[in-house]
């Protein structure tokens, strides 16, 4: 295969037709808004997101795709002022409540997605743009160019490495096929081919799983499995009652799950 001759844009377009659309849909999202905010700002995650941007105290952010304020919350206090934007209500809803009990007042929340105007939404330039793990989206290269156009300095993009936080070991307990996420590296080849070398930091993280109950722990898997037919059900089940184990008054799952990341940026020419 020649490298050259491969249009990246389809091939990441075409490796999106393998995911159920409602995944990434805004009631997929609103959905998962509760479990997904709780404590995401201060994550391991989040911290070395942040050291990677070097964030100055007279920059401005787009944080594009922003969540519950995974990065929003903790660079507030960092740079001059912040546009988050994100389609899902409930989580800016999460969003507005974490800035208002930390008292943060330069955060502007807007709700918009990729595939909206972004000259309508009043998203503006700034001299960063960020999209952390949230290019959910088949044409990327537009998206790139979106987010190229909102930065004056700098632009940043994370995505997933290998599985990401995927656990083939359930699917393999469901005994249902484990389709691998799309690889940053595609992310990667697509800008070389736009004319962007870009560079690339790993965020690696390998936690234990702590939940309150069985009840809980099964939930907490059912956003990367969808819906679960009956037996898929049982199996899942029988796989927790096999690896939770009790400690400190809660059930851990009895192997850490590794989770890896990539971070894509490049610095925008000087005269841009």
């Amino acid at each position: 295969m020649n490298f050259e001759s491969v249009d990246w844009n389809k091939v990441w377009k075409d490796k999106r037709k393998n995911i159920p659309k409602k995944r990434y849909s805004n009631k997929y999202w609103n959905k998962r808004a509760p479990s997904f905010s709780a404590h995401a700002h201060k994550s391991k995650y989040a911290r070395e997101f942040l050291s990677i941007i070097k964030p100055c105290a007279n920059e401005t952010v787009l944080d594009m795709g922003c969540g519950s304020g995974t990065l929003a919350i903790p660079l507030a206090s960092k740079v001059k002022k912040i546009t988050a934007v994100d389609f899902s209500e409930n989580m800016l809803h999460h969003l507005r409540d974490y800035a208002r009990k930390d008292n943060i007042k330069n955060i502007k929340i807007i709700k918009a997605s990729w595939e909206d105007d972004w000259e309508n939404a009043k998203i503006g330039t700034h001299d960063i743009a960020v999209a952390s793990r949230s290019v959910a989206i088949d044409d990327l290269k537009k998206a790139i160019n979106k987010l190229d156009k909102a930065a004056k300095k700098r632009v940043y993009i994370s995505t997933v490495v290998g599985d990401g936080p995927h656990d083939r070991k359930i699917f393999e307990a469901i005994r249902r096929e484990f389709i691998t996420p799309i690889d940053y590296i595609y992310v990667v080849n697509l800008l070389y081919q736009m004319g962007i070398n870009a560079n690339v930091n790993y965020i690696s993280d390998k936690y234990d799983r702590i939940y309150d109950s069985h009840e809980a722990a099964m939930n907490s898997f059912y956003w990367m499995l969808n819906e679960l037919t009956p037996d898929e059900e049982i199996r899942l089940s029988g796989f927790l009652k096999k690896h939770l184990i009790r400690k400190d008054s809660k059930w851990v799952i009895d192997y850490k799950k590794e989770v890896k990341w990539a971070v894509i940026w490049w610095e925008k020419d000087s005269d841009n």
